[in-house]
């Protein structure tokens, strides 16, 4: 089949307390990322605060959509002509709160909001303290490909992967903020490979491009351990970064989805009448 090249480009970054210092980092990383040739271009979850979740009692502010955030990734959207995946805002909606991704084209108009699904509760990520649930999906229809959209948390669900794919999804991309908490012994086995392995899974069952863009550097007990990386439609890892800050840009072949459908027919060989268990 024919190729369909895109550069990628993920900005991998820490957080300090300063709001307005962060944003303007995530809009440099942008910059670079353009320079690189990226034409879609990611930011990690929550990119403009530190990751506040970690306790039950912060005290961030969050943010309405249009407002400072947002607009300043509309106008880097455009000043660069990418699509922008504009990692997470701590959105303000009325008296709810939300996890929210946007994704804006090339003139900088907004695309697609994806609230967060799934919403983690446990030490250290006490997320449902803050966030509600978002309904439903979103897949933005971009002139680079169509873009879906999950946050961090989302990544352990199959579901969540499948129903983008379903809705025509050609690069998935996942904003996130995980990483080693101090006193927790990872006695499941190693969190980090259990991370990538379930987002690789997802790529291959769906013939899909997939993108997870982590945060770096230690936040109180929470030390993010980076690794963000792209993978191909059929689990190769074509870029891993490490625990460290960066720009790093992957170009991917968008065309080898209809190879692999056509080999392996993942999607014209699905059982839908068999699945109902799934929403029971």
């Amino acid at each position: 089949m024919a190729q369909r090249i895109t550069k990628i480009g993920l900005v991998q970054m820490a957080m300090s307390n300063n709001v307005d210092a962060n944003l303007q980092r995530a809009l440099y990383g942008v910059d670079e990322a353009a320079k690189s040739g990226a034409k879609v271009v990611c930011l990690p979850e929550l990119f403009a605060w530190r990751y506040f979740p970690s306790t039950r009692n912060s005290h961030e502010v969050p943010q309405s959509i249009p407002g400072p955030v947002s607009r300043a990734l509309s106008e880097s959207a455009k000043k660069n002509g990418v699509v922008l995946v504009g990692g997470t805002i701590f959105e303000k909606a009325g008296s709810v709160r939300y996890n929210t991704c946007l994704v804006f084209d090339e003139d900088g108009k907004t695309l697609s909001k994806y609230r967060k699904v799934h919403i983690p509760q446990d030490e250290h990520y006490f997320e449902q303290d803050y966030f509600r649930s978002g309904i439903g999906y979103k897949v933005a229809k971009t002139s680079r490909g169509r873009v879906g959209t999950l946050i961090c948390f989302d990544q352990w669900y199959p579901e969540a992967a499948r129903v983008n794919r379903i809705m025509g999804a050609d690069m998935l991309f996942y904003p996130t903020a995980i990483g080693w908490v101090k006193g927790i012994e990872p006695v499941e086995g190693d969190w980090r490979q259990a991370w990538e392995s379930v987002q690789v899974g997802h790529a291959i069952a769906n013939s899909l491009v997939v993108c997870a863009v982590n945060r770096v550097g230690k936040e109180g007990d929470t030390d993010f351990w980076g690794g963000s990386f792209v993978c191909d439609q059929f689990g190769k890892v074509l870029f891993r970064a490490g625990q460290e800050e960066g720009v790093f840009t992957v170009d991917c072949d968008l065309g080898l989805a209809q190879t692999v459908e056509e080999g392996w027919g993942f999607m014209q060989n699905r059982k839908k009448k068999t699945y109902s268990a799934i929403t029971e």
